[in-house]
């Protein structure tokens, strides 16, 4: 049998793509080596979110004398919050399989391979089976990356992120090489179940890539908080002597702690696609366009292996466009990369969609700013006592069109699509007053701050 399409990996992208190609009766053949949902729904973004949840409700009991509760003996089972952790992940699983269960999708599991390519059909071998497809959909997301350190590698002391998530007990004490959003989001996750954290960033802030102001807000209440963040501090060795201490040196300096957690970044997966070796690359990622379609007419890449934007919802999305780019679908659509909304579940949340005022500056865009306390809403007034938060909102200064909002304060996430909405359809100042927000909600800051 030949099929329409063969898609590597079962991510986000992919899973979307089988779902959406196969509804419109394409058959679709679909390979992956590990469990459907990938590296976000397996090892990253729910299971981190199922502990993160657990640890929040935990820190909200302990501080509730604040909202004029006490509740006394609190305490915690992590096991428990595990064991709930992968509940979630299997029912999650089991419901990605019920929505590919049709006769067009036909998944396999193992570790697939590309044999052989033309313009007219891919050959792709998986369990000493060889399978044919007109078009091939590269879906193999990415892998941590182990920066060159000595003493990190093979080192049982040193932890990735699916290390950290896979422990069934908290380490005494930890150090987090790399302030990302994963870093952050563990050290976050550490710190409410009280594990002394000491985070280490190479570069002269936390969060690089977000608005220096929002995470300023941040780093100042985590320092308060007890957590030990170290800027501008390059790891030079890891040394592990003893069971439960691990020694880092950190710009001559040395730091213990039972565990070291590394998370500076991930890389493209290309394995298997050897035998593609005309496809073309920019720093180890396939290069697509628009449509997602790689520079081989029938080969497409969607999610993490592409580089662009490394976020679960990027990946769906660049299948979706994919997916109607293979069946002609019109009007064809593009994807608004400048209107990807972004958001880092520490507590308080992050959450931000288009430029900063860095990246205006650096494009030469003219632009105007307004912040504002989220203690401006009274919905954020009454659920966050002590917390001050900050709705930053960029603007084009010539036409007033929305260009970026950044956000820090609880719960942020639950409606940064709302600014995402705006600055992918390109509303302007005036156009965006008059929406009406319900009341009283916290989202209402960004009609008050724009």
């Amino acid at each position: 049998m030949k099929y329409f399409l063969a898609i590597i990996g079962g991510g986000p992208a992919g899973y979307t793509a089988a779902e959406k190609a196969s509804k419109a009766g394409k058959d679709v053949i679909l390979f992956e080596q590990n469990a459907l949902g990938g590296t976000c729904l397996n090892v990253g973004c729910i299971p981190t979110k199922s502990l993160l949840y657990g640890a929040k409700q935990y820190y909200n009991a302990t501080h509730a004398q604040k909202y004029g509760v006490t509740a006394e003996n609190v305490a915690f089972d992590f096991a428990a919050m595990q064991k709930r952790k992968t509940i979630v992940v299997r029912k999650l699983v089991a419901g990605i399989k019920q929505r590919l269960n049709n006769e067009h999708c036909t998944l396999v599991n193992g570790f697939a391979k590309v044999e052989s390519r033309t313009d007219e059909s891919v050959t792709i071998e998986c369990n000493g089976e060889s399978y044919e497809a007109e078009n091939l959909m590269i879906c193999t997301g990415s892998t941590n990356f182990v920066p060159p350190i000595p003493g990190i590698k093979e080192n049982e002391h040193v932890w990735d992120s699916t290390d950290a998530l896979a422990a069934t007990e908290l380490p005494k004490s930890i150090i987090i090489v790399g302030g990302g959003v994963i870093g952050m989001e563990f050290a976050t996750l550490y710190h409410e179940l009280g594990v002394p954290v000491t985070v280490i960033e190479a570069l002269p802030s936390i969060l690089p890539n977000l608005d220096p102001e929002v995470v300023a807000v941040l780093a100042e209440k985590y320092k308060k908080a007890g957590i030990n963040i170290l800027t501008s501090t390059k790891v030079e060795e890891v040394q592990s002597d003893d069971v439960q201490c691990t020694k880092v040196k950190a710009n001559g300096e040395w730091y213990e702690a039972e565990k070291v957690l590394v998370s500076v970044g991930r890389r493209a997966n290309l394995n298997g696609l050897e035998a593609l070796s005309d496809i073309e690359l920019n720093r180890g990622a396939i290069v697509i366009d628009d449509f997602c379609k790689t520079n081989l007419p029938n080969v497409y890449a969607c999610g993490d292996v592409t580089g662009k934007i490394m976020l679960a919802h990027v990946a769906s999305r660049q299948a979706e466009v994919a997916i109607g780019r293979m069946l002609k679908q019109i009007p064809l659509q593009r994807i608004a990369y400048n209107a990807i909304p972004s958001v880092v579940y520490t507590n308080p949340e992050i959450a931000s969609v288009g430029i900063t005022e860095t990246q205006a500056a650096e494009m030469n865009i003219e632009v105007e700013v307004n912040k504002l306390p989220m203690t401006f809403s009274g919905r954020f007034m009454a659920e966050n006592e002590g917390e001050t938060g900050l709705c930053k909102v960029i603007t084009d200064a010539k036409n007033h069109s929305i260009l970026g909002v950044h956000l820090i304060g609880n719960p942020c996430s639950e409606f940064i699509a709302a600014a995402s909405f705006a600055v992918r359809m390109g509303y302007t100042t005036a156009e965006f007053q008059q929406v009406v927000f319900p009341h009283p909600t916290v989202s209402e800051i960004l009609h008050e701050a724009i």
